[in-house]
């Protein structure tokens, strides 16, 4: 008996009316349906999250438009294989074919010389590029390829789509509709999976494969039982990429080096993208350490422009060095408390006019009527400081910048009480 292929490729649709999700998209009169029926599409960039569809409607954009097809993976393809692709597209076109789709899955993978190597057939029409992304396309794609695709988000598979997917699947799939399988309770699927359609549908398969259905009906618990077992340690696409990465940056926030680099180990074993780690440690020099360690910053912007040079394995090392330096360093959150106080403020209060004083006066006429009068210059003034107020009347006095309980910022303190007394008194 040949080897049946997964349910969740049994499943694939192949025309958009059995395409699950993204309405925005493919809905009645959206623009890529549009786009589609009028038989004109532009090279274009999915970007999603895992398992909302990209790769599917791709495929089905093809099938739709009668294109010859031609896909690759970034993670296994190189400048030599985007060469071949090329070669076959314009051997299609020169014999009078239709311009083939190049489909390129995750293609923000793919480094600067491999995107442009894309760039000539994009450019002279040999090739329609339809590219997926889990991640920034702003970020990961150049942006001269970038500039010749339409980016499309793809958003999260709602709740009730997914609870049709699996419906769908127990009535039509030939295989699980000789098991009669019912459903009672779909929330640990539903969980289990993360949201991505394919992975729901791997869960369904393997939940389908026990002897346990055949005698009761499918429920969280039993759900839970049969699939715990098969639990990946770390799934970067799934709910513990979320919880792992939460579990990563509170350790470091808490100051314990040992734990901050045992998730980072976690990750690196899950095939985790290093920058996007890097990312996150950049966001964590800010927000968690601040004025405390000014080098954080430095450090955390260098080890991000290190890895998006170098890539896995030797981004681990840099990766480490910054992780238990950041977890070593004094915290601080009061320039991330700074701005959200300063934000409520704006949302509180409006609009408020820039004082007269510090508004510039390009013109005799705004000189004549008050802008820039009595503005003190304060490099003319000993130590570069003179008192006076910069924020709006409505407002005067108002301190939003109170720096934290650390060595570094207690000298700040010092400073702005010094120079300030009336709002740093305390």
């Amino acid at each position: 008996m040949a080897t049946l292929p997964p349910l969740a490729e049994r499943m694939r649709p192949r025309s958009l009316d059995s395409y699950i999700g993204q309405k925005h998209l493919v809905g009645p009169n959206a623009v890529l349906r549009n786009a589609i029926s009028n038989k004109n599409i532009p090279s274009m960039i999915f970007w999603g999250p895992p398992g909302v569809g990209k790769t599917t409607l791709a495929f089905i954009i093809s099938n739709s438009l009668h294109r010859p097809f031609f896909s690759l993976s970034a993670i296994n393809s190189g400048v030599k294989d985007i060469r071949d692709v090329i070669d076959k597209a314009q051997a299609v076109q020169i014999s009078g074919g239709e311009q083939p789709i190049l489909f390129i899955d995750e293609i923000h993978r793919f480094s600067k010389s491999q995107q442009d190597s894309l760039l000539g057939a994009v450019e002279k029409g040999l090739v329609t590029l339809i590219g997926a992304t889990t991640e920034n396309p702003s970020f990961e794609v150049i942006s001269a390829l970038l500039s010749r695709c339409q980016v499309y988000i793809l958003k999260p598979i709602e709740k009730e789509d997914l609870i049709q997917l699996v419906d769908t699947a127990i009535q039509e799939d030939e295989v699980l509709k000789s098991k009669n399988i019912q459903i009672k309770e779909y929330e640990a699927l539903l969980r289990l999976s993360g949201g991505d359609a394919r992975k729901l549908l791997n869960l369904l398969e393997l939940v389908s494969n026990s002897e346990e259905i055949q005698s009761k009906a499918v429920d969280n618990e039993l759900v839970l039982k049969l699939v715990q077992q098969n639990l990946a340690l770390y799934d970067k696409s799934g709910e513990q990429h979320y919880d792992i990465i939460s579990a990563f940056i509170k350790s470091i926030r808490g100051s314990d080096p040992n734990a901050g680099v045992y998730w980072l180990a976690r990750m690196i074993e899950g095939g985790e993208d290093p920058k996007f780690i890097a990312r996150r440690l950049l966001i964590l020099a800010s927000e968690d350490i601040g004025n405390a360690n000014p080098n954080a910053l430095l450090l955390a912007n260098n080890c991000f422009q290190a890895v998006s040079v170098i890539g896995w394995p030797e981004s681990r090392i840099i990766l480490s060095q910054t992780v238990t330096y950041l977890a070593s360093s004094a915290k601080s959150n009061a320039a991330y408390e700074a701005v959200n106080d300063a934000q409520a403020l704006v949302r509180r209060t409006g609009d408020l006019p820039v004082p007269l004083h510090l508004r510039n006066a390009p013109t005799k006429l705004m000189e004549n009527i008050g802008y820039g009068k009595d503005y003190k210059y304060s490099h003319s003034y000993t130590g570069n400081f003179i008192e006076q107020e910069f924020l709006p009347e409505q407002i005067s006095g108002t301190k939003l910048y109170d720096p934290g309980d650390n060595q570094s910022e207690n000298k700040l303190r010092e400073k702005l009480r010094a120079n300030w007394k009336g709002k740093y008194k305390y």
